[in-house]
């Protein structure tokens, strides 16, 4: 998603020349083109599916058999990790608790079927400001309270900075998460202001904003995660410029500020 505006082709031939060794997905790029072509475009150049994101959305639009066609797609890309991005109220209700109520539900419904397939169901927790439309599930806390239900081999959640850095209890809720198992994934995306107009795509490059990216990737370390370090930027100006140049700068800032 940083750089959404290179084809799939252009994406992995660039990570194999930056050293990038894996990829976080998208559903969409990949339904473009095609589920087993990209499958086949990834292994043959060497590269991992680190995450395919995303499913959920289980208070409003995306229902059961949708996210059953998620995890399949993660199965096929020979991904171990679906990412949730849960969904916020339902339509016409302020009732929070009734919405992650209704998750633990879905979750309750689907985690047998991920299992079954060697996914794991990542829940994501997303700032707070997105608890009314995208996700209810705004601190890793209650994340962990919605997964440890589950096996942690069926069910963990995501650590993503942007989303998380502001909560002073999240590292004690990494340290929770990570001595059960449940770090499934680790996002990186700084934060920077002010804010554009509609929030959503204003995760900036690392190393510009307020965040003490490389303390939170001591804190997931420390908490005995070692899987991939995921860098997810949703940036219009990102998007607007030379993908190449976005890419070999994000390698660069990784490198610089968490590496």
């Amino acid at each position: 998603m940083t750089v959404r505006q290179l084809s799939l082709p252009d994406l992995v031939a660039n990570c194999v020349r930056l050293g990038v060794p894996g990829v976080g997905l998208w559903r969409e790029p990949v339904a473009e083109y095609g589920l087993e072509a990209t499958a086949k475009l990834v292994r043959d150049a060497g590269l991992t599916v680190t995450s395919l994101c995303r499913g959920g959305f289980f208070t409003t639009t995306q229902g059961l058999d949708d996210n059953r066609a998620a995890i399949d797609e993660a199965a096929a890309l020979g991904t171990d990790t679906l990412v949730l991005v849960s969904g916020g109220l339902a339509p016409g209700s302020r009732d929070l608790t009734a919405a992650r109520a209704r998750i633990g539900e879905a979750i309750a419904e689907l985690a047998p079927y991920a299992g079954e397939r060697g996914v794991r169901l990542a829940i994501e927790p997303l700032h707070p400001m997105y608890a009314a439309d995208r996700c209810a599930v705004s601190t890793l806390d209650q994340a962990l309270d919605i997964a440890e239900r589950f096996p942690a081999a069926q069910v963990g959640v995501v650590v993503d900075t942007y989303h998380v850095w502001w909560d002073d209890r999240a590292p004690a809720a990494v340290a929770r998460a990570g001595a059960a198992g449940r770090i499934h994934a680790f996002q990186l995306a700084d934060w920077t202001t002010p804010l554009p107009a509609g929030v959503l795509n204003g995760r900036g490059p690392l190393g510009d904003g307020a965040i003490d990216l490389r303390r939170w990737r001591t804190l997931v370390e420390e908490a005995g995660y070692t899987g991939p370090i995921e860098v997810e930027l949703f940036n219009d100006e990102l998007w607007a410029r030379n993908g190449v140049e976005v890419l070999e700068e994000t390698a660069e800032g990784f490198v610089r500020e968490v590496g």
